[in-house]
């Protein structure tokens, strides 16, 4: 079953560019990556599939409904979290996390409790006392308080320390095997490699690619540092070269004989030959896009 279906969505600001014909699916129980820098339309697309904004063609299905502006029906089963929060300054934590539940028509208290433990947040200050990653933190309670079946987050860790977002992704996955689905933007891709089990890039408002993070950075390239030289030449297929004082770090994609053979004639001490990681490919889908 497909938790969010998203068909020709289209959204336009005039001049500006917003998302164009984005199609996607997410199926029930998925951990789903949705890639993209800063600017690529990541926001755009979560809010207008949302109903937070009207699409200018197109539609969205969220848990098997149709989303527009105004349907709260759907909404009491989605925790959502956006990019940047913004609260009343003058409320305290725990005033914000009770009218969030009150929103919800429903009593979280002890599910609030067990999540501002978990993330060591002090629910007696107010917000405008906050840093970015405790403003953070009040907003994953206020997303996950009310424990619904789908979480859509737009760029949840940024500004969590290292400590906080390991164990906001113990939360994650818990709810997650308790059968929740989770939708997240990030630009960070080390944590989509590391958590997700599909993805999708954007780039400029357009999608390039959905698959699965393992098919995404599945690729022939190969990363290959070479110790004891400091520059590589005549070899076909390099990209990327990095040079240091005594090695040489470069992308090859091409025969892996022909590297073995070219590299037997060099006087190197040492050298390894490793997957790139998603980041890596990453860019090589944007740059593929580009040409």
């Amino acid at each position: 079953m497909n938790i969010i279906e998203i068909k020709n969505l289209t959204k336009n600001y005039g001049k500006h560019r917003g998302i164009v014909d984005i199609n996607l699916k997410v199926e029930e129980g998925d951990i789903f990556g949705f890639i993209g820098p800063n600017g690529a339309g990541k926001s755009t697309t979560i809010r207008t599939m949302l109903g937070l904004i009207a699409p200018s063609s197109g539609e969205a299905k969220l848990l098997g409904k149709k989303c527009s502006i105004g349907n709260k029906e759907i909404l009491k089963d989605i925790g959502y979290m956006p990019s940047e929060m913004w609260f009343y300054p003058n409320m305290k934590v725990g005033e914000i996390i009770k009218l969030s539940s009150k929103l919800q028509r429903k009593d979280c208290s002890q599910e609030a409790n067990i999540l501002c433990e978990r993330l060591e947040l002090d629910i007696k200050k107010k917000i405008d006392e906050l840093s970015l990653g405790n403003r953070k933190k009040v907003g994953i309670v206020c997303a996950m308080q009310h424990k619904p079946k789908l979480y859509i987050l737009d760029e949840p860790t940024s500004g969590l320390d290292p400590l906080m977002q390991k164990e906001f992704w113990n939360i994650l996955k818990e709810r997650n095997e308790e059968g929740a689905t989770v939708f997240l933007s990030s630009h960070v891709l080390s944590e989509v490699q590391r958590h997700c089990n599909n993805a999708a890039i954007i780039r400029e408002g357009k999608l390039i690619v959905s698959d699965s993070v393992a098919t995404l950075s599945k690729t022939s390239a190969r990363r290959v540092s070479l110790h004891g030289i400091n520059s590589i030449e005549n070899l076909a297929g390099v990209r990327d070269i990095v040079r240091h004082d005594d090695s040489v770090n470069f992308l090859y994609q091409g025969d892996i004989k022909q590297l073995i053979s070219y590299v037997n004639n060099l006087d190197i001490n040492d050298m390894t030959i490793t997957e790139p990681d998603l980041e890596e490919m990453f860019l090589h889908y944007y740059e593929k896009e580009g040409e």
